[in-house]
């Protein structure tokens, strides 16, 4: 019950209870005479009394002949009569006294009930709710949980987002026909009934939709895939049932699920028994989905990074019509959205924003906002009127390669090894065509456990690859082991991470790409398709054990051909190498106008 509804209630008692007792006073006021005791005797003695009731404190009684503007009933205090005698003797008028109980016998009855409503509302009430909390909300455990907005409530349009047109114009086209059905219905067209958002975290698929609430001008019913899965069977396919049932009163409207996999995993089928719960649940999903009717204007938004894990009946169409891609931008794209978000940051004159999405290859639409906080952050730390170039590059420092950590110090040996690694790298990526140019080496540890860098710059984004390419990659990556290998005579554990690239580099090459000419055009593994960087489930092997042994001959000689590259580029320009590390180690940063000019591609 709401509080001012509680609060009207009590009033209404209390003003009723007034009205009540002030009703009988006055009612007793009009029809009892009250006498002082004294004339009260006089009366008895003058026969004028018809009858008493003597009470503890009161006598009440009749009179015999009552004139006919006069009470019939009077009501007098009790006294001692051995007193009142006595005063009577000397002409004193007796009056009895008592003590006024009205408020305490009030009270006596008002106050724990008011107690007992206090005690309901803050104690009773309070130990209800956390018991629903606790259990999940057990009275209203099979309603939907969905919140349902308005375009005013998400703040939210579509000039907010950017970098992603393509996905933009696909849900722009299902507002237009919200807004428009007769129009788009002229040719005989009928509404999508889902669209299924798909893409890596943080590429703005929540953001999407939110714009489509924002600028749509229906209901707007939001809930989270994981708020159907309840350890009741059975409560998340009601709450499925109470969402289509409330979203049939609001149409038109649209429903948007967001992480859409917690409820949609694909139905196990296999001997073991798989999780009744989910499984009742999507089957529900399946069935509102097929029975409601496009033409009362009900679209299904859904976001996911995982539709390699969705059941296909999800994805056939019918049920999920459209899948838009919301992919990480391009360069244009990465534009667009640092436009966005600088609109709440103090940019400096020389800032141009084509540089800064040129140093951010890969970052998604998060990825940018988490870099223009950042520079923000260092400007102020730097006490700058505005924020610059060089804080969006330190920010881009930050994020890729993690905090700077100059009071870990490192002994002379360990730092002219790691200045040596990393010039390796620099000098490897300036000798071989096509490689990105070094725009900062560093010997200044960041991280976890990075003691060093080298930051690569991409001229433009890249979608194809060559073997070649790919080759010098390696290459590239070896440039740090084969300089420790080539000055030091030995190896050192710095190149972990490096050696983890290059293995996988490597066995895609053989394995995906079919780039091993004795082993044929064949795919010998299969990656299935996944957002989350980790590697999907089904992609195991589909050779034997003969064929096993040519790929692992065939990736460990890619390996020792690509270190072979590297320490051949590094013993030619051993003299270069040693002098840039002495400068790194003297300078611990070097910037791209102190390495040597990359190589260039061949015409």
């Amino acid at each position: 019950m709401d509080k001012r509804i509680q609060l009207n209630f009590w009033y209404f008692l209390a003003a009723l209870f007034l009205i009540l007792v002030f009703q009988g006073w006055w009612v007793s006021q009009q029809e009892v005479e009250t006498l002082p005791y004294s004339k009260f005797q006089q009366l008895v003695a003058d026969k004028k009394i018809e009858s008493a009731y003597v009470e503890q404190h009161y006598i009440r009684g009749t009179f015999r002949d009552p004139a006919s503007d006069s009470p019939k009933e009077f009501v007098t205090t009790r006294v001692d009569p051995e007193l009142a005698d006595k005063l009577a003797a000397d002409g004193v008028t007796v009056t009895g006294v008592v003590p006024n109980t009205f408020i305490r016998d009030l009270l006596s009855w008002v106050v724990p009930v008011a107690l007992f409503g206090l005690l309901w509302i803050f104690v009773i009430r309070r130990m209800g709710e956390r018991m629903q909390q606790n259990m999940g909300g057990f009275m209203a455990i099979g309603r939907s949980k969905a919140k349902v907005y308005v375009e005013k409530d998400t703040q939210v349009t579509f000039a907010d987002v950017a970098g992603v047109e393509e996905a933009k114009e696909e849900v722009k086209e299902i507002v237009d026909f919200l807004k428009n059905q007769d129009q788009y219905g002229r040719l005989g067209a009928r509404l999508p009934k889902g669209v299924l958002l798909v893409g890596p975290p943080g590429t703005g698929k929540t953001l999407l939709a939110r714009a489509v609430a924002g600028e749509a001008g229906v209901p707007f019913l939001s809930i989270s895939g994981s708020d159907f899965v309840e350890m009741f069977v059975g409560v998340g396919a009601a709450r499925v049932r109470d969402l289509f049932a409330q979203a049939q009163k609001l149409a038109p409207c649209i429903i948007f699920i967001d992480e859409l996999d917690a409820m949609g995993r694909a139905r196990s089928s296999g001997p073991a028994m798989g999780n009744d719960e989910k499984e009742q649940t999507l089957n529900q999903l399946l069935v509102e989905m097929d029975g409601f009717d496009v033409s009362a204007g009900i679209v299904i938004l859904a976001a996911t990074n995982r539709p390699e894990i969705l059941d296909p009946a999800l994805l056939r169409p019918g049920r999920f019509d459209r899948q838009v891609l919301v992919d990480r931008p391009d360069k244009k794209g990465r534009i667009e959205v640092l436009k966005v978000h600088v609109r709440r940051i103090r940019l400096a004159p020389d800032v141009k924003l084509e540089d800064v999405a040129a140093l951010t290859p890969g970052f998604t639409g998060a990825d940018l906002a988490n870099l223009c906080n950042e520079a923000a952050l260092i400007a102020t730390r730097r006490s700058h009127e505005a924020v610059t170039y060089a804080d969006f590059e330190a920010a881009v420092e930050r994020i890729i390669a993690g905090l700077e950590k100059k009071n870990r110090l490192l002994n002379p040996h360990e730092r002219r090894v790691v200045a040596h690694h990393e010039i390796g790298h620099a000098l490897v990526a300036a000798s071989l065509p096509g490689q990105d140019p070094v725009q900062k080496v560093s010997i200044i540890p960041r991280g976890v456990g990075a003691l060093g860098y080298t930051l690569q710059r991409p001229t433009e984004d890249r979608f194809l690859m060559s073997r070649q390419e790919l080759r010098d990659k390696m290459a590239v990556l070896f440039g740090g082991r084969a300089a420790e290998e080539l000055i030091f005579g030995e190896i050192s554990t710095g190149a972990a991470d490096d050696l983890q690239k290059i293995a996988d580099i490597a066995r895609s090459m053989v394995t995906r790409y079919g780039m091993e000419a004795e082993l044929g055009q064949v795919a010998y593994e299969t990656e299935r398709g996944n957002y989350l960087g980790v590697p999907a489930e089904g992609g195991g092997r589909r050779f034997s054990e003969a064929t096993a042994r040519e790929i692992d001959l065939a990736v460990r000689a890619e390996i020792a051909a690509a270190f072979a590259k590297a320490k051949g580029i590094l013993e030619t320009r051993r003299a270069e190498l040693e002098r840039l590390a002495a400068l790194l180690l003297e300078k611990e940063t070097l910037t791209a106008d102190q390495l040597p000019a990359p190589a260039k591609a061949a015409a």
